[in-house]
């Protein structure tokens, strides 16, 4: 079997499929990544083909690490399903945002033609990558990083067209997928904006209630593929805290919101009895002129490479640093900075006892060491920690996804393969 992955270029949302797709080559089948040329590097580190498309995206890979970029992101699209007052205004926003992906279509159509994929795997915002597959037969699905905001905004937009009787003129998909479909005479299926199926690595709890076909996967972590650093196979001597605001999104801008220093975060926590290791964007820890003793400061370190040791895990409830945490069994304080479903899966891992939620608008250099005190001391987090992980552990594995693939795929496989003969 050949699958194809089509992936937003940044860290993010490559590191979410090399677990399954390093299982399907090691499962005898032939993978590809499709990315943009100046991101090919994250799927090579991985020992990954990267396949460069979209060379136009260049709008797009401006937010790559960009510090100065990340810093004006919004919480636009940040969604709650139970407060949903401005989901027309997202729905819009959307729909264009995925239109800026819409110039990565004729790469696609032409590495399928050459590769013959039979299962494209795409990220949700490659809308072009289902219609790549569309074009040359291949089967096609969404390979999710996050709670599915597309799909529910979607059928928000469905069912509000649809009391008013609106035509295809007032959709905002018409004007997204029409482009792409006439030039290859291909007519609109929801299926080209949300899949046939989709793959996804959130747990189930969180899923949004959808009349979407959805194939869970365990979330297996992997955080890049640099040479660790000696001290990060040590056993602390006191208990060692990570404290990361991620690699990219609004994580970065948590103290800025919330009106404290991270220096002065760095002060009150190590005033602990911990070993604090921060990992952080150069332009932070540069604001910190003196470094306790007891305080490791970094630019980045893989969350699967350290987190084996540590005993709390402070961060702004980004989906992978979530899942890292859920797998290595480590207690979270949440301060959820909002762009896509963080404040969800703070609720959700404080609601199942593995942790603290922090309203960013409460915090404060000492309320955040006040909370990572109750964290360390208080054994009810370790024990909802294990139980996360053992909810986690209940999802189908990379492995495991493998074979429903195969079962999903081999039909139209046999299929294809009389056509040709």
């Amino acid at each position: 079997m050949r699958v194809l992955f089509s992936v937003f270029p940044a860290t993010a949302h490559v590191h979410p499929i090399v677990p399954l797709a390093w299982a399907l080559q090691n499962a005898g089948h032939e993978v590809r990544v499709a990315i943009h040329p100046d991101a090919t590097d994250l799927v090579t580190e991985a020992g990954l083909a990267a396949v460069p498309a979209g060379g136009r995206l260049e709008n797009v890979m401006e937010w790559n690490d960009n510090f100065e970029k990340l810093e004006s992101l919004t919480d636009f699209m940040s969604l709650d399903a139970e407060h949903d007052d401005t989901w027309a205004e997202q729905w819009r926003g959307s729909t264009g945002m995925l239109s800026l992906f819409t110039p990565m279509l004729d790469d696609l159509v032409d590495f399928c033609e050459r590769w013959r994929p039979d299962l494209v795997l795409w990220d949700p915002f490659c809308v072009a990558a289902g219609v790549a597959a569309k074009v040359t037969g291949a089967r096609h699905a969404r390979f999710l990083w996050g709670q599915d905001n597309i799909g529910w905004l979607r059928a928000k937009s469905r069912a509000a067209l649809a009391e008013r009787g609106a035509g295809a003129d007032e959709d905002p998909v018409t004007a997204l997928m029409s482009p792409m479909l006439e030039a290859h005479g291909l007519d609109f299926t929801e299926d080209l904006l949300l899949g046939e199926w989709s793959i996804d690595p959130m747990p189930a709890a969180l899923r949004l209630p959808l009349d979407v076909s959805y194939e869970s996967i365990r979330r297996v972590p992997y955080n890049g593929n640099l040479a660790p650093q000696p001290w990060m196979h040590d056993r602390p001597e006191r208990p060692r805290v990570l404290l990361t605001l991620g690699v990219g999104g609004r994580g970065r801008q948590l103290f800025r919101e919330a009106g404290v220093t991270f220096a002065e975060v760095v002060a009150a926590l190590s005033e602990l009895d911990i070993e604090l290791i921060a990992t952080l964007h150069a332009k932070h820890l540069d604001t910190v002129r003196e470094v306790p003793d007891n305080v490791r400061l970094v630019e980045y370190v893989p969350l699967n490479y350290v987190l084996p040791t540590c005993t709390a895990l402070i961060h702004h409830g980004g989906g992978g640093t979530f899942a890292a945490a859920v797998a290595h069994r480590v207690p979270q304080l949440i301060s959820p900075m909002p762009m896509w479903g963080e404040a969800i899966t703070a609720r959700y891992m404080a609601d199942r006892g593995a942790g603290l939620l922090l309203d960013p608008e409460a915090l404060t250099a000492r309320t955040l060491q006040q909370h990572l005190t109750r964290v360390l001391t208080e054994p009810s987090f370790t024990e909802g920690a294990d139980l996360l992980h053992q909810e986690m552990l209940a999802a189908p594995s990379p492995h495991d996804m493998v074979r429903r693939l195969e079962s999903l795929v081999q039909p139209q496989r046999v299929q294809r393969r009389a056509v040709t003969l």
